[in-house]
């Protein structure tokens, strides 16, 4: 099986991407879309040019339509997600092979990651993702797909992800959950596949009111009947063990919750 790394990057960060490299291996390749948002011209990396590696160009911002992108652009057998901070070992690599190979019915596997200031709570078990274990949330970069499963079929919306508006942060769970309704077979496995240089960035957004407003649109989508007592006790916990005061998360998330209810249209994009 042949193996692609989407990975999504930004303007100067391309400059990151050869360091993600590795040594040429047949079976193993990467699409990198490369998302501009400025008007300057930079210069595409010489290490880029190379027979394995293809750069796909989009102008403008959003992560979530970089992945997309990166998933149309790709042709491989199984695709991993990446930015531009990871960083990989062949073995690594092989085992996400070795996953779906061993798993022949799993559409969607994730994995995980480890990272500086990383504090990620994984299940020590392979787990059905129809249920998700109580404290396990998904990242991008830990999500891998067969591409015919996937390409043509699902995507990230993009009203949600980082330089979206109105929601800065979701896709990951919007994802997930549209390819469950889609009758997609979604399995999490108990293996470290990446490491990220700075994997406390997702923390520091907390304070955002575009992430809080993510935090109460996914309330309203997935605990509808306990949206409001839920946002209480997330809004709580943000102020408790992130200094996320309490009123600030609580007026933001419920400003997501009443803008995916005046807007559910946003939920095809």
């Amino acid at each position: 099986m042949t193996l692609e790394i989407l990975i999504s990057t930004l303007d100067e960060g391309i400059n990151n991407v050869p360091a993600m490299l590795l040594t040429q291996r047949e079976n193993i390749g990467y699409v990198v879309s490369w998302q501009h948002s400025k008007s300057k011209d930079i210069a595409l990396p010489h290490e880029l040019m190379r027979s394995d590696v293809k750069v796909c160009n989009l102008d403008g911002r959003g992560l979530s339509r970089n992945r997309n992108n990166s998933i149309k652009n790709a042709t491989a057998d199984l695709c991993l997600i990446a930015d531009d901070d990871c960083t990989y070992t062949h073995e690594q690599l092989q085992q996400v092979v070795d996953t779906f190979e061993k798993n022949p019915d799993v559409d969607i596997a994730t994995f995980r990651f480890s990272g500086e200031g990383s504090n990620k709570w994984y299940p020590s078990t392979p787990q059905n993702l129809k249920t998700f274990p109580k404290g396990y949330y998904v990242s991008s970069i830990e999500i891998a797909f067969r591409r015919s499963s996937v390409q043509g079929k699902l995507w990230f919306n993009e009203n949600f992800g980082l330089g979206a508006e109105p929601f800065h942060c979701g896709e990951e769970n919007i994802f997930l959950r549209n390819a469950l309704a889609q009758g997609l077979s979604c399995k999490f496995f108990p293996i470290t596949v990446v490491k990220e240089k700075d994997s406390s960035i997702c923390i520091k957004r907390d304070n955002d009111p575009g992430t809080l407003r993510s935090y109460g649109a996914e309330l309203h989508l997935f605990q509808p009947r306990t949206k409001y007592l839920r946002m209480i006790l997330k809004a709580y916990r943000l102020w408790h063990n992130r200094n996320v005061p309490f009123f600030h998360a609580l007026r933001h998330m419920n400003n997501g919750i009443n803008y995916i209810k005046a807007h559910p249209e946003i939920m095809d994009g």
